[in-house]
């Protein structure tokens, strides 16, 4: 019975002073601080054994620093060959890909610093005549599912920009079409971002 009621005493002893802390939340009348920020990204990594690059951007909502919620798109930019030739002529990939980023940035504040982030999202691939840029698509496109790891360091340029390059690591399932394989499209991959807002 002691026992008990030390017990009891000691619960409302830790539970009083914590009551009377105010409680940190997103939405409210609190101390944290909101941005964010936008901004192109440059990837380079290997599709179907050639080196592909691909352009885009990404921007996120950023939450006490730290936290960013967001979303990206790319686009592959580069004349990769598809696995279909043709007598009439070689047929070229198209690929692009994007969605949800979430990211958590270490030591924000600091000149040189690093995040690690994941994209989960969605994509087309399919493949056109090598004569025809940007379109000419043959057959339907394949629909496919991209997860995407990364890790980057940043270097804080001014208060409003900053230049980020890491590596990341994409895994893609679905693919069908001739073009490719699941495992010529994903991969390591290095990518370089110049973002710009209020970190």
């Amino acid at each position: 019975m002691k026992l008990g009621t030390a017990l009891i005493a000691l619960l409302v002893l830790i539970a009083v002073p914590a009551a009377a802390q105010d409680v940190e939340t997103i939405f409210g009348e609190n101390d944290i601080d909101h941005g964010g920020f936008g901004g192109p990204v440059l990837k380079a990594g290997q599709i179907n054994g050639t080196t592909g690059v691909f352009f885009g951007g990404r921007g996120g909502w950023i939450v006490a620093h730290r936290f960013i919620i967001g979303g990206g798109g790319y686009g592959l930019v580069s004349a990769i060959d598809a696995l279909v030739p043709h007598a009439t002529g070689d047929r070229r990939l198209n690929f692009g890909y994007g969605g949800l980023e979430l990211e958590y940035v270490h030591h924000y504040d600091r000149l040189m610093h690093w995040s690690v982030l994941v994209l989960v999202g969605a994509g087309g691939v399919g493949y056109r005549r090598s004569d025809v840029m940007g379109g000419g698509d043959l057959g339907s496109a394949d629909e496919v599912f991209v997860v995407e790891p990364a890790i980057q360091a940043h270097l804080n340029i001014t208060k409003f920009f900053r230049i980020s390059a890491g590596a990341s690591y994409r895994y893609v399932s679905g693919v069908t079409t001739p073009a490719t394989t699941n495992e010529k499209l994903g991969g390591a991959n290095g990518v370089l971002t110049l973002r710009f807002g209020k970190f």
